[in-house]
């Protein structure tokens, strides 16, 4: 049953006082944990995910190599305490489906071909749930793997458009995701120019469905920068002092 509430007012503000083409705050790091080969942090609106990355690392039990190519396995999991309702540890069946669909939009980007016979191993752990959550898993995961050290052809950026009210807007977050009349996620690899996840739940006309693809790669440019970003700071300061170590050295 949807609510009778205004998600869009006279101004043209969102719930959260967004206009339609602005992105929630977005905070991304790289690095926490000490544990695993590559590890990030997202904060998206209230979305809040942990993913760390295992691998490559060979492939146990060993018939399910791929003599060609790294396996790519990917868990997403929301922590019983992200949801307003206390969920289930076990897995749900939507939670299999996410982990599908990331570990699809990941493949293209990762050159799986230069580690035969292996295992990477990717786990996203949602903290807190704020809608969108399969966008910023996607995009966590992808600086996880950089900061891993497995070589990508690029990192994958995604985001969510959908329709409210009439309105198309950018980045959902879970009020806008329950009671609006369509969503949209997409992710794209910015240097091969492809599209890596598309998926609707709802209807757009025609030209709604392009004005909504337009925005959302507009939104995937914003957030590819901040990804860039964030691994620049979490390496940079590493490259810079050693070159200051080696310098003094001399």
């Amino acid at each position: 049953m949807k609510s009778s509430r205004k998600l869009i007012d006279e101004n043209g503000l969102r719930v959260d006082g967004r206009r339609w083409d602005e992105l929630r705050p977005v905070k991304m790091e790289v690095g926490l944990l000490a544990n695993a080969n590559g590890s990030s942090y997202i904060q998206q609106g209230k979305n809040k995910i942990m993913v760390a990355v295992y691998g490559p690392k060979e492939a146990h039990p060993k018939h399910l190599g791929n003599p060609d190519r790294a396996i790519i396995r990917c868990r997403f999991h929301m922590a019983p305490f992200s949801t307003e309702e206390r969920k289930s540890p076990a897995p749900s069946r939507r939670e299999v489906e996410l982990s599908k669909i990331i570990r699809e939009a990941l493949e293209p980007a990762v050159f799986s071909e230069y580690y035969p016979r292996s295992m990477i191993d990717v786990f996203i752990e949602v903290l807190e749930s704020d809608g969108g959550s399969r966008c910023a898993g996607t995009m966590a995961a992808s600086l996880a793997l950089a900061d891993a050290g497995i070589p990508l052809r690029d990192l994958v950026a995604a985001c969510a458009v959908g329709k409210v009210e009439g309105q198309i807007v950018l980045d959902l977050n879970d009020v806008e995701d329950k009671e609006g009349e369509a969503d949209m996620p997409v992710a794209v690899i910015p240097a091969l120019g492809r599209i890596s996840l598309l998926q609707m739940d709802g209807q757009f006309t025609e030209e709604e469905f392009a004005e909504a693809l337009e925005l959302a790669q507009k939104g995937c440019r914003s957030l590819y920068e901040i990804q860039k970003q964030a691994l620049k700071q979490r390496y940079l300061p590493e490259k810079e002092a050693l070159e200051a170590e080696e310098k003094g050295g001399k």
